[in-house]
């Protein structure tokens, strides 16, 4: 028999216990006061059984038909304690009204009455102890419901010895008023019962563990986006389920790095977490991607650049620059774009609009032969004026459509790589406006 089930069995034990003791004295001394508190043991002894199999239940391992554990019947356990409690109370709120309307019933209060109620009051404190102990450690509510539960039971007590001590000075009135008090202090606990455990068996989202769960993942950094954040608990228990969007270019292995990271994450805000995480491409990105392939699909189509994904007041607007044969007329243009934003808009019902920027292709340099006798020269005449050294490496190569001349150029170590940049692009710029029977220019650069 485990831990929890050996708790829960003391606490059957002792509610019947408690229930001879209430019942004798309550009797001897006409309380209606320690009737009503032999009455809650009652309900003692049916909330330690139910969580005496609650227990065992709950601490079963998964199974196909309970995929998630057994966690829940600890609140069914829990709720049902509680209807109890409450349908009891009314019964005990309704004697003492009648009683005290009445004006009838005479207290003795005797020894044996103030000893039971020590006994009682002892006893209440102990179970609503060890309870609450389980409770943190078992992380249990079930014993948590128990521990209130008896924590209710001795300021019960507590008010009956009132009510005795009070009548025995001749006012046998305060045993029906301490017979009330009990049965609105039980309606209350009842009631907070009831409300926690029927948002567990809800599903409600738990406040605290929802938010200390999205703030883990979010620590994570911005590669990882959290899309979605589901959280139920059950049994003490949190389950998370994420769902989280990556780039669209990552691989197989970083999908899984990153819900590997969001589920240790979770973890190590949660201890004993279940985590069960989706892995999606990012919104953005992937609106790009599919508006992209979708521009593609135009038979007319030759180059799209520059795509860009905007949310404006809630809508989202794709932008993209289009190229197409120069020989096109404006009109014929403008319908290949029409047609290019229809197929987005169809294709990726997410976006609410498509602007597209027409541009000309850029046709392939006519290439003539290179002049005769010094163009090679005059190519590192240009370069030494531009970079005062000599280019490393020249070379000109025949291709298909022309001639490709090609440089490495030995620039200066220390300088930023903007700077060397945009000397060699005035290379190549120069180069192409000098021999523009050249086809294309391609500069390579090193220190």
């Amino acid at each position: 028999m485990t831990v929890q089930r050996r708790t829960a069995l003391v606490s059957v034990f002792a509610a019947l216990a408690l229930i001879g003791l209430k019942l004798a004295a309550g009797l001897e001394a006409d309380s209606l006061g320690l009737l009503s508190e032999a009455a809650h043991s009652g309900t003692d002894l049916v909330a330690a059984l139910l969580t005496f199999f609650a227990v065992g239940v709950s601490g079963r391992p998964p199974d196909p038909g309970h995929p998630y554990g057994h966690g829940k019947a600890e609140h069914l356990a829990a709720l049902a304690e509680a209807s109890i409690l409450v349908a009891l109370s009314l019964f005990i709120a309704v004697q003492a009204v009648l009683r005290l309307a009445e004006g009838d019933g005479e207290v003795e209060a005797t020894a044996f009455a103030f000893a039971a109620v020590g006994i009682v009051m002892v006893i209440d404190a102990s179970r609503a102890l060890v309870s609450l102990r389980a409770a943190r450690r078992f992380q249990s509510p079930a014993f948590a419901t128990n521990a209130l539960h008896f924590a209710s039971d001795f300021a019960g007590t507590t008010a009956v010895l009132a009510g005795l001590l009070v009548a025995r000075g001749g006012y046998p009135e305060a045993d029906a008023v301490a017979a009330l008090f009990v049965s609105v202090l039980v309606l209350t606990a009842a009631g907070r019962l009831m409300r926690q455990n029927v948002d567990v068996l809800m599903d409600r989202t738990p406040t605290h563990a929802h938010e200390a769960a999205r703030e883990a993942i979010q620590k994570l950094g911005p590669e990882v986006e959290l899309r979605r954040l589901r959280m139920r608990t059950a049994a003490g228990r949190h389950f998370a389920d994420v769902v989280i969007g990556v780039p669209p270019a990552a691989g197989i292995e970083q999908g899984h790095a990153a819900a590997s990271a969001v589920e240790a994450a979770v973890e190590r805000a949660l201890p004993g977490s279940d985590v069960v995480v989706h892995v999606e491409p990012e919104e953005a990105s992937a609106i790009r991607e599919r508006a992209h392939a979708a521009a593609l699909r135009i038979q007319r189509v030759r180059e799209i650049h520059n795509v860009v994904v905007l949310e404006v007041a809630e809508r989202i607007e794709v932008s993209l620059h289009l190229k197409l044969p120069g020989t096109l007329s404006l009109t014929e243009a403008h319908d290949v774009a029409n047609e290019v934003e229809a197929e987005i808009l169809a294709s990726v019902p997410e976006v609410d609009a498509v602007r597209t920027h027409l541009e000309p292709l850029e046709e392939a340099a006519v290439a003539w032969p290179l002049r005769a006798g010094s163009a090679e020269e005059d190519m590192r005449r240009i370069v030494r004026e531009l970079t005062g050294a000599e280019p490393r490496e020249l070379r000109l190569v025949e291709k298909g459509d022309g001639v490709m001349a090609f440089l490495v150029l030995g620039l200066y170590p220390d300088r930023s790589l903007a700077e060397v940049h945009a000397l060699a692009s005035k290379v190549e710029e120069r180069l192409r406006r000098e021999f523009p029977e050249i086809a294309d220019v391609v500069v390579h650069t090193e220190p």
